[in-house]
């Protein structure tokens, strides 16, 4: 070792655009919207490093959500490119894209297999493979996109706090779930129940956000003015919430600090428990009985944890560790394998968290 950093390589247009597969003409059209700024030689050359390879990364896959240059130059404005951000964006997109796709062949082998049966093609199956088929309908408005969005950076504002009691109070949101806010001090904190307060920071006079996690919060009004509900925004999602009884939410929130200090499951906890991880061993979790959110997410995780589950092995025992957050914890002993599972019900029966990882 020679005891100093590698010296970073840098790429000229020509080679920059061969590798990355966009012209040098594309080049010169994101540096003139102020999306990257090539080093130049002393003869005014570009020169292209990490950094811009990766900017452009990011720049072609807001590309494929639909967005103008402009719209990119807005979001990217003042934020360093984050490999991590691109990387998890560009894997949505393409899960996307390939639902997308799936669905449209689905469509397609149907009308193929009504044709060879002798049966016409109907307006409604013309309209729907019109409708499954069109690739380049632009994808702002999917999960990937909201993802992105909720991931970037945010900026902190000056807010006037005496808002801030207007926000306070409980809500319930549309799969159920309960969220308390609660104003202290001219700080402004944020749960859902059972779990602890959370400070939300300003961005806008009714769009707060955390610092400690890429999940948001934008207040509604109603036409009086009147806080009405609340968006809440994490992981692509944005579930709705109305403002309701915040007594009630602090009964909810009561009994689930309870069954936490008296590690008290939830009833059938462990069938229940037993039922998800078989359903996931076969591929077929039952997203009905999931808040939509988690039912996205075990869709598109379902592969990777069928996966998982079949080098486990053979299921064999459960072991209730406690309840934390709200959430029922196990070990599970696989063949293979031991792993902690954990899983809560909201108040409408659904289930929502849902995790499992390796025991430590």
């Amino acid at each position: 070792m020679h005891g100093r950093a590698q010296e970073e390589v840098f790429l000229t247009a020509l080679e920059c655009s061969e590798r990355i597969g966009i012209s040098v003409r594309a080049l010169r059209l994101y540096e003139q919207h102020g999306l990257i700024s090539p080093r130049r030689t002393f003869k005014q050359w570009r020169l292209y490093g990490g950094n811009d390879i990766a900017r452009l990364s990011e720049i072609m896959a807001l590309k494929s959500l639909g967005l103008s240059l402009r719209d990119i130059a807005k979001l990217l404005h003042g934020h360093h490119a984050d490999l991590a951000r691109i990387l998890a964006l560009q894997r949505d997109a393409l899960v996307d894209a390939r639902k997308r796709a799936e669905r449209g062949l689905q469509v397609i082998e149907a009308l193929q297999s009504k044709i060879r049966s002798g049966v016409t093609a109907s307006i409604d199956d013309l309209t729907n493979l019109a409708k499954e088929t069109n690739m380049a309908e632009p994808l702002k408005d999917t999960v990937a996109w909201r993802r992105y969005e909720q991931m970037r950076p945010r900026t902190e504002i000056a807010a006037d706090t005496g808002l801030y009691d207007d926000y306070a109070g409980g809500y319930e949101s549309d799969d159920g779930t309960f969220f308390i806010v609660s104003h202290r001090g001219g700080q402004l904190f944020y749960r859902a129940a059972g779990q602890p307060d959370i400070e939300i920071f300003p961005e806008g006079e009714a769009a707060f956000f955390m610092k400690v996690l890429p999940v948001q919060v934008t207040f509604q009004r109603d036409k009086d003015g009147q806080v009405q509900g609340l968006i809440h925004h994490q992981n692509g999602f944005e579930d709705h919430a109305v403002k309701v009884d915040l007594e009630r939410v602090r009964l909810i929130d009561d009994e689930l600090q309870q069954r936490a200090r008296e590690r008290t499951p939830v009833p059938d906890s462990e069938a229940i428990l037993r039922r998800v991880i078989q359903q996931h061993m076969r591929g077929e979790p039952d997203l009905d009985a999931m808040v939509p959110a988690l039912a996205e997410a075990a869709v598109e995780q379902k592969d990777f944890i069928r996966g998982e589950l079949d080098r486990a092995g053979e299921l064999k025992t459960l072991s209730f560790k406690g309840v934390s957050y709200g959430v029922d914890v196990y070990d599970v002993q696989f063949a293979n394998a031991k792993m902690e599972w954990g899983f809560s019900l909201n108040p409408r029966g659904k289930i929502s968290p849902l995790y499992l990882r390796p025991a430590l």
